[in-house]
């Protein structure tokens, strides 16, 4: 196998991943990777301070991975990034292009001269055979050259960005399934929802809900820290037989809520799409670590619920395999990332 040229960088709330895969054709093996933990504070400030640490960082997330290629793709975050799938009229690829830019004013929330946007067809609409669907991504200029020059700073070269919800959606979705899949990365601020058909995204949304959410209601709830809140929601999770109950009963409001943006994003898709049963859920980052959450969430929904793997497409030795269990539900956008192809 070749190593890739490229290595792929997630920037998340909590921590800094850095991957680069060796592959061929579809196989894909773990070359190096990197990790370094990020305080919520460091990742999402703008301040010059802020943003040099979080340039050390990353440069020790690259430099304990033995990754030596200046070319990465990064992540794009959710809260920054606008993705949604919208039905334009039926043209030609060079109509299509020359008239983007009045195509997609009407769908994103930026004015065009203001933002980057990418788009790719996915195929006919499912309900007006006269159009073509369409998944559209925007991030504000302003942050995507905030981004790019932090990045390009540190001596690396940015030769691709893609929304974190996308990036997701490659490594976490089995090949070939015939029916559509929710699924859910659960990280500390927010939760990146994404129902597939497929193999395409179909629904993309960023709920404001993550482990913090929990964590606050716990620790009001339960009269702790919210370092002791969070130890008991990554030990007992959600079972009602664990610590007598009392963290599901702490959290069950706030995570109903959840479960309940869940429904809704389950029926405005069967309802866009003729009544395509949603398969499965599919879940990861917090959302693949909390115990017991995979049946919550599948009582809600009645759906089955099980942990995602983003690893699914990669080889993995088994010493790193040792190393990485502990973290490996968070590697869902970063192994997205390096499997981007098309751009080396």
């Amino acid at each position: 196998m070749a190593v890739g040229n490229f290595f792929a960088l997630d920037i998340g709330t909590t921590a800094v991943r850095v991957v680069q895969l060796a592959h061929n054709g579809n196989t894909w093996s773990l070359a190096r990777y990197g990790y370094a933990p990020v305080s919520v504070q460091v990742a999402t400030s703008d301040s010059p301070d802020d943003r040099r640490k979080l340039g050390d960082i990353i440069v020790t997330a690259v430099g304990q991975s033995g990754i030596h290629t200046r070319d990465v793709v990064i992540g794009l975050p959710s809260n920054r990034t606008f993705v949604s799938v919208v039905d334009v009229p039926k043209m030609s690829d060079s109509e299509l292009r020359s008239t983007m830019k009045y195509q997609i004013e009407q769908y994103i929330p930026t004015a065009v001269d203001e933002s980057k946007v990418d788009y790719a067809v996915l195929g006919q609409s499912f309900h007006d055979q006269s159009k073509l669907e369409m998944l559209l991504a925007s991030v504000p200029n302003s942050y995507s050259e905030s981004r790019l020059e932090l990045i390009e700073s540190l001596g690396f070269n940015v030769i691709a960005a893609e929304p974190d919800s996308i990036a997701m959606t490659r490594s976490l979705l089995p090949d070939g399934l015939a029916d559509a899949r929710l699924l859910i990365d659960m990280g500390d601020v927010s939760t990146d929802v994404v129902v597939t058909y497929a193999d395409a995204p179909r629904l993309v949304r960023s709920i404001p809900f993550g482990m913090s959410s929990l964590v606050k209601a716990a620790a009001s709830n339960l009269n702790v820290a919210d370092s002791q809140a969070y130890q008991f929601i990554m030990k007992f999770g959600l079972s009602p037989d664990r610590l007598e109950g009392q963290v599901v009963k702490a959290v069950s409001s706030t995570i109903d809520n959840f479960v309940a943006e869940l429904t809704k994003s389950i029926k405005f898709f069967e309802t866009r799409y003729n009544n395509i049963p949603v398969g499965n859920v599919l879940l990861s980052g917090y959302g693949a670590s909390i115990p017991v959450l995979d049946s919550y969430i599948a009582k809600g929904t009645n759906l089955t619920a099980t942990a995602g793997n983003p690893w699914q497409k990669v080889h993995v030795s088994s010493a790193d395999g040792q190393k990485l269990a502990p973290i490996a539900n968070q590697f869902s956008v970063v192994l997205g990332l390096a499997q981007k192809k098309g751009v080396e």
